[in-house]
């Protein structure tokens, strides 16, 4: 049966693998969300530009 010292060890090891593996998946999802958020932004404006083009339309009648 293993001692608190080798448990200890072991969780020292393992610990820092664990937490680089939540680092790097973090920064990836995070990369998911900053080009989902440039699609969106670029939608937007999109539709701010044709409300534009309609508004200045209906305007110069």
């Amino acid at each position: 049966m293993a001692d608190g010292t080798s448990l200890w060890g072991l969780l020292t090891i393992i610990g820092p693998i664990v937490l680089l593996a939540v680092i790097v998946w973090a920064v990836l999802n995070n990369r998911v969300s900053r080009r989902r958020d440039a699609e969106s932004e670029r939608a937007t404006a999109e539709l701010y530009d044709e409300q534009d083009r309609i508004d200045r339309e209906r305007d110069a009648r």
